[in-house]
């Protein structure tokens, strides 16, 4: 099991809090996260989900979520995504993301990142997330495809 998934499984059996202790510890290993107060609620392997508070810091002119933080948040739930699902012997990293905004993210936003078992023992480095964005009344603002290369981990 990942550390990432050991984590989870840890934080998440503390009552009320252990959700929010997940977040924060996940967001200290890349600080950037931070910047879009991710809420993590779910992680397993080939699935982890974070809401987006809609707040001011993450408002763009019009009052809506900005389209950069909607990518901050499909780039954590991938890399949730990632580590927990990754075989042991590979390794993992971005490589491109393909993104059509949609809608607009008038609410808090749930980030979902989803992959496919198959899709990690295939052979192919070429690794496609699905992703997307939906707000509050299910509506998807952003949706599209975050490019992994997956390889062996170096001996």
């Amino acid at each position: 099991m990942s550390q990432v998934l050991k984590l989870w499984n840890t934080t998440t059996a503390i009552p009320v809090v252990g959700k929010r202790l997940f977040s924060v510890a996940f967001a200290q290993k890349a600080p950037y996260f931070a910047t879009i107060r991710p809420r993590f609620t779910v992680i397993e392997p080939n699935r982890a989900e974070l809401v987006i508070p809609k707040r001011r810091g993450v408002h763009n002119h019009i009052k809506t979520v900005h389209a950069i933080a909607l990518c901050n948040g499909l780039e954590a739930a991938m890399g949730a995504l990632a580590e927990a699902t990754i075989p042991a012997d590979k390794r993992w990293i971005p490589k491109g993301m393909d993104i059509a905004y949609t809608a607009k993210a008038t609410s808090d936003i749930t980030c979902i990142a989803e992959t496919d078992p198959e899709q990690w023992t295939s052979g192919d480095p070429d690794l496609h997330v699905r992703v997307r964005g939906e707000r509050e009344d299910g509506v998807v603002v952003i949706e599209g495809v975050i490019k992994l290369w997956v390889t062996p981990k170096a001996r």
